[in-house]
């Protein structure tokens, strides 16, 4: 009488832990003064995990070496710290976890929980707190440490270089700081994306921010630390040979044209002759000579301010480079572009007279040419219409390169868009503080897309703007010198400043938007 009374199913689990751990005790106990042991031990009320340990657990001040941290990879109710270290009299430690202890289950972050004891009679109990932002970029890199360094009668600029800072904190994945538990005195105040995470600015791949004064502990001030990446000194690299009388130089850092030079010193024959052009896309410069040097190798001095390096390539048996050319644009000719034809060999020669641009394959565009000798590259600016196709075309003997080597007949077609298919952004400025004013738009990586130099005025006008989302930022050029400047710690200069726009543009074709821009 009472078959199929049941009902299938599945059975249902409690509610989803969402609870962190919680700290149960430690020995020895947080917040212990006159400390003397080399072991700690933190115990909790469920099984933990450490996440991102090396990232998130910051040691002020720092431990050489850095003390043995359990468990890493499997659970357990407690964390244990073995100190490797010899401790300093009189000093207060702070083991920030961040985000790193979570339960074993749900992964539910303990945030920022800290383990702090004095090696002295007490513990110091003062602190400090700021932001840091990028210099260029509109969000700073997550995971900068903030570094103070005690002013006393050691203290110099290149601690920075080479010592471990007295006290320092991490950002994690915000761009706030505090630094906790310091002792009254005066400091020099560094963050620094430590990218090999040893505590010590490395100037060819880190960004730093400084203040330029000292700071006095205790303060109410907050503070602001703008991150930027040096330029570091000219240097070249060995030189490698890719063509016949073609060889190439790699460097690094601020290259200024005319202060670089790079000369053979290998004997030369009469009549030796050499040009210097720069790679559009890499760090690169190549040289081109003639005549052809039968030597087994080849020896250079590169020359730039405060530097001197002698080089040398062995030379091996290669073809000539060939003539040939590029454009960029290579297809669509937007309104706001100039065409640009690039050789693959520098140019000696342009006879403007045996090059034509035509619309519509018959009707003569005027134009007009700009050589570039150190970029390789030819520039022509001439009026474009809308919807129109265009057509460039260099007759035999237009151009000759550096070798006496003429061009076949060049040709090449174009076509222009509609206005339609572009927006406009019409900016107003407010309240400039100085003239000049470079005036950016740019893509979400911080490509630059479309940029003005601006000396006086405050309405401006970007057309031909593709649709899509771009960032706005104003540059006050305080040199004049027509880019933004990068700063300089041992030379104690700050970076120029950028101000973005607080939104993203949204640009709609065929659509004109007003922006008012505060500076």
């Amino acid at each position: 009488m009472f078959h199929n009374c049941a009902k299938r199913g599945t059975p249902q689990g409690g509610p989803i832990d969402i609870e962190p751990p919680r700290f149960v005790r430690a020995n020895p106990e947080n917040f212990s003064t006159n400390f003397n042991s080399d072991e700690i031990r933190i115990l909790f009320n469920e099984y933990i995990k450490l996440n991102e340990a090396q990232r998130q657990i910051i040691i002020s001040p720092p431990m050489d070496p850095r003390p043995e941290i359990t468990p890493m990879g499997t659970a357990s109710k407690s964390v244990r710290i073995r100190i490797n270290d010899t401790l300093q009299p009189n000093t207060t430690y702070t083991i920030n976890f961040g985000r790193s202890i979570v339960d074993n289950n749900e992964g539910n972050p303990l945030d920022f929980f800290q383990y702090v004891f004095s090696t002295g009679s007490y513990i110091d109990s003062l602190s400090i707190s700021g932001v840091v932002t990028d210099a260029y970029l509109a969000q700073p890199d997550p995971f900068i440490s903030v570094m103070l360094y005690e002013v006393d009668s050691t203290y110099s600029d290149s601690v920075v270089y080479k010592e471990t800072p007295r006290y320092i904190t991490n950002t994690l994945d915000s761009t706030f700081f505090q630094l906790n538990n310091l002792k009254e005195g005066t400091y020099q105040m560094v963050a620094i994306r430590d990218d090999n995470n040893n505590y010590q600015f490395d100037p060819k791949n880190e960004k730093i921010a400084f203040l330029k004064e000292f700071i006095t502990v205790p303060t109410d001030s907050l503070f602001e630390l703008n991150l930027f990446k040096e330029i570091p000194a000219f240097s070249t690299t060995r030189p490698a040979q890719i063509a016949k009388q073609h060889l190439v130089f790699g460097y690094t850092g601020k290259l200024d044209r005319d202060s670089v030079q790079i000369n053979m010193i290998s004997p030369t024959p009469e009549g030796f002759i050499s040009r210097i052009t720069k790679d559009p896309a890499k760090d690169t410069l190549h040289y081109w000579y003639k005549p052809l040097i039968e030597s087994d190798s080849l020896r250079f001095i590169a020359e730039a301010p405060q530097v001197k390096d002698t080089l040398f390539v062995r030379r091996r048996e290669m073809d000539n480079d060939s003539l040939t050319f590029s454009f960029d644009p290579s297809g669509t000719l937007a309104f706001n572009r100039n065409l640009v034809i690039l050789p693959t060999i520098p140019l000696e020669n342009i006879n403007d007279s045996l090059i034509n641009v035509f619309r519509s394959d018959s009707i003569p565009v005027e134009f007009t040419t700009r050589h570039e000798a150190f970029e390789n590259r030819l520039v022509l600016e001439f009026e474009k219409e809308e919807s129109s196709s265009y057509k460039f075309m260099a007759l035999p003997g237009a151009f000759t390169d550096f070798f006496g080597t003429q061009n076949d007949t060049i040709e090449q077609s174009f076509r222009t868009p509609s206005y339609s298919d572009f927006g406009s952004a019409i900016v107003n400025l407010q309240d400039v503080e100085q003239y000049p004013v470079i005036l950016q738009l740019t893509n979400e990586q911080g490509e630059v897309q479309s940029s003005k130099y601006i000396e006086s005025g405050t309405n401006f006008t970007f057309q031909y703007l593709k649709a899509g989302t771009y960032l706005l930022r104003a540059i006050y050029d305080t040199n004049k010198n027509g880019i933004w400047d990068t700063g300089n710690y041992l030379e104690k200069e700050q970076p120029e400043e950028i101000i973005y726009f607080p939104d993203l543009l949204d640009i709609r074709a065929n659509w004109d938007q007003t922006y008012v821009f505060p500076l």
